[in-house]
């Protein structure tokens, strides 16, 4: 039951589904709660995502506002890798616990939350579930509730007149940063050696230095620099890597 004075907090990633996820919720609670909808900025995001993030402000007709990280001013993924000295390993990466999990801590230790909502679709029921399990259980699942999936998230907004992030134009599988060193395929290593060149170079360079092994080939890790430019690995399509709450790529 959602009672009148309760605040609920959207997570919105600049992602297809957490805008729909938004829309829905404001649609079904905005008489009866108020709705906050937050987003965590990163710099290695692709620049289009501000730009579809005010897109989707004026869709909402509310403000989205920024919840950021007090220990990492300038929001970069890549300022946590070379602190921490670490990059990525099987439970996740630690920008994702930096610059999103803590700054949602942050946030929460000054601000009432009582329910919260991400854009968990409903061919992701099974995260969700495991989410409420292990983290929190006041999740209100409204793509799920509603049978919304992923292209059914894309239709919706396009459907609103919205362009999505370019992102997913130049054929990546989310709106997240460029260069996910969660993503382990040669396919998604080689798509961005072939899309953003320097950012492949940048992340080589890095990883080579940390000694992060970022991508899997024939079950073995190997260093970018060692990716053999035709290697190739699962779909893009497959691909489901998250960059909210979870920290992590689908085996």
């Amino acid at each position: 039951m959602i009672n009148n004075d309760d605040v609920i907090a959207v997570w919105f990633s600049c992602g297809a589904a957490s805008a729909v996820a938004a829309k829905l919720t404001l649609d079904k609670y905005a008489s009866t709660a108020r709705i906050r909808i937050l987003n965590n900025p990163v710099v290695e995001e692709d620049a289009d995502n501000r730009r579809f993030l005010l897109d989707v402000q004026a869709w909402l007709g509310v403000e989205i506002e920024t919840v950021a990280a007090r220990r990492y001013p300038l929001q970069s993924a890549r300022d946590v890798w070379e602190q921490r000295s670490f990059m990525s390993g099987p439970k996740g990466a630690p920008c994702t616990i930096e610059l999103k999990k803590r700054a949602r801590q942050d946030w929460e230790a000054e601000n009432r939350a009582d329910w919260h909502v991400l854009g968990f679709t409903a061919d992701e029921k099974t995260r969700h579930d495991r989410f409420v399990l292990t983290e929190r259980s006041n999740v209100l699942p409204v793509l799920i509730d509603n049978g919304v999936t992923k292209n059914d998230c894309y239709a919706i907004l396009q459907g609103a007149g919205l362009t999505l992030p370019r992102v997913y134009r130049m054929g990546y599988p989310n709106a997240n940063c460029i260069g996910c060193v969660k993503a382990t395929s040669p396919t998604y290593w080689n798509h961005v050696r072939q899309q953003h060149p320097d950012v492949f170079q940048d992340r080589a360079e890095q990883s080579r230095r940390l000694g992060a092994r970022l991508v899997r080939v024939d079950n073995r890790r190997v260093f970018l620099d060692e990716l053999d430019p035709a290697a190739k690995g699962r779909s893009m399509k497959s691909m489901d890597i998250d960059c909210g709450i979870f920290c992590e790529e689908k085996p």
